[in-house]
């Protein structure tokens, strides 16, 4: 009788054990993707960006090509504050022509006379590596300004006047918003991990991170609040000589490679046009860079891909070392959310 309920014993803890092992690999859930709703008034092209470019010209207009993802929460905000709810959107209407592109959509686009693509395909000529990717074209049918992820209301206003009052003609973004901008909106702020130097190439040895911030920078309070004060980040940074320039100062420095150059003209060298711009080197070369709004889960991983330099395994793409990253969290039962 005792080994007959010893045996029952044993088969219900065997049972219980079973159930906590399948719990505990159960795969976790990625959340956070939003569809992105296009405004009405987005331009039902025929796909032949040459002739939208000529008719919009024609019209005293320009035409944006707003390059997005299905499910991408960065696309989402910006469609619905930047286009459809902003207090600037009859602005647009007025002086846009905007076209969708869906980078891994199939329909055909000629985009000029001797290129005629798949969205997707024309995403990868055009190097698409963020969305939503913002190109304004000419006349021409010739990218004027180009706009790597998300940009918050006021920054794409700026943007927006660059280019209707073809100031590119005379002058690049960086320099246009430092002359409309007459009062700071940005007070640089210290951070225990900034280090101070000016010869980048003496610290070119490690991952480096350099932050550019300037006095227009409306989104850097954001985020030194958010992600310099995230502790599963900060861990990240450790891998990082992380130093911070003033994108409009005009003082001495040594950029990676070891060229005499200032913080200004370096920042225009890279064509950061984003506040705060986060560009990360290893060796003295580029890798990759932050140049849009990036959630958490993206600015974490877009950290790790260089901090820990999973970019040797990994050297196209960051999305083949992400696609994987994301696949072994799940698969552990953590949860991912892309849109905090």
């Amino acid at each position: 009788m005792l080994n007959r309920l010893l045996g029952i014993i044993g088969l219900v803890c065997c049972a219980q054990f079973s159930l906590q092992a399948a719990a505990a690999t159960e795969p976790g859930k990625l959340t956070g993707g939003v569809p992105t709703v296009h405004p009405a008034w987005f331009k039902e092209s025929f796909l032949d960006i040459a002739e939208d470019a000529e008719e919009a010209a024609a019209a005293g207009k320009h035409v944006i090509l707003f390059m997005h993802l299905n499910d991408c929460p960065y696309c989402a905000k910006m469609a619905d504050e930047n286009f459809a709810n902003a207090p600037y959107t009859p602005f647009i209407r007025e002086n846009f022509d905007v076209i969708q592109i869906n980078i891994k959509g199939d329909r055909e686009v000629a985009f000029d006379a001797s290129t005629s693509v798949s969205e997707k395909e024309l995403a990868k000529l055009l190097k698409v590596r963020y969305t939503p990717t913002i190109l304004f074209l000419n006349k021409e049918n010739q990218t004027v300004l180009r706009l790597n992820g998300y940009r918050s209301v006021p920054a794409f206003k700026h943007a927006l006047d660059y280019v209707q009052q073809k100031a590119y003609l005379q002058t690049n973004l960086s320099r246009f918003i430092e002359q409309q901008q007459t009062t700071p909106l940005y007070r640089f702020r210290d951070h225990p991990m900034l280090q101070s130097t000016s010869d980048l190439q003496s610290v070119a040895d490690k991952p480096l991170a350099v932050l550019f911030e300037d006095s227009s920078c409306d989104a850097c309070d954001a985020l030194h609040d958010g992600h310099l004060k995230n502790p599963e980040i900060l861990k990240v940074l450790e891998n990082f000589t992380f130093v911070r320039l003033d994108a409009n100062a005009t003082d001495p420095i040594i950029d990676p490679t070891g060229n005499n150059t200032t913080p200004k003209a370096f920042a225009e060298q890279l064509g950061l046009t984003y506040r705060p711009g986060i560009v990360l080197f290893d060796q003295g070369r580029e890798i990759s860079r932050i140049d849009g709004l990036l959630f958490t889960y993206h600015f974490q991983e877009v950290l790790r891909y260089v901090g820990e330099r999973h970019y040797v395994k990994y050297p196209k793409n960051f999305y083949d070392y992400l696609n994987v990253r994301t696949a072994e969290i799940l698969k552990s039962g953590r949860n991912i959310d892309l849109s905090k």
